[in-house]
């Protein structure tokens, strides 16, 4: 095994970055929490028609979505980037893979996504909207296409330094 931090450094820096945002948010929250609900309850009222009872709470939990997701993931993708670095990936394939496990950090943002949009056009289409779809599928697809070329490399020696 080698471990080669040149190798994986642009996706440590992308995952880095969800992290550092993850605990920013919750900074945020402690300092100023009501920035955020009144940021919601402002557009529930400007757009009643798009809302039911449940809005204001619902699209609360939105940002703290945002901060938990953003925090574990960023978490989950520091530990699979780790494995990279010591694997016996190609060291072509280690910035490939940590780039794309790196790229999990912007699932969290298709929860933000979904706090900015749903006060004015509603929850459901703030779900469907082109935005948070394609931060899902970049940060998952990310994750999975990089862990599978991990897991290609440490069970079956695909990618590996020794082909």
């Amino acid at each position: 095994m080698s471990i080669e931090l040149a190798n994986v450094k642009t996706g440590l820096a992308i995952v880095l970055l969800g992290l550092f945002f993850s605990i920013a948010l919750g900074i945020s929250f402690g300092v100023n929490e009501d920035a955020y609900k009144d940021f919601v309850a402002d557009g529930v009222a400007a757009h009643p028609e798009v809302h039911d009872e449940k809005s204001k709470d619902k699209i609360w939990r939105y940002a703290q979505r945002t901060h938990f997701h953003a925090g574990g993931i960023a978490a989950f993708c520091l530990g699979l980037i780790i494995l990279v670095m010591v694997s016996d990936l190609r060291p072509r394939w280690q910035g490939i893979s940590s780039i794309l496990i790196g790229l999990g950090s912007f699932y969290p943002l298709a929860w933000l996504s979904m706090f900015f949009l749903a006060p004015s056009i509603g929850r459901g289409p703030a779900h469907e909207h082109i935005f948070t779809k394609l931060l899902t599928f970049v940060g998952v697809g990310g994750i999975l296409l990089g862990s599978i070329i991990l897991l290609g490399s440490l069970f079956f020696g695909l990618f590996s330094r020794a082909r």
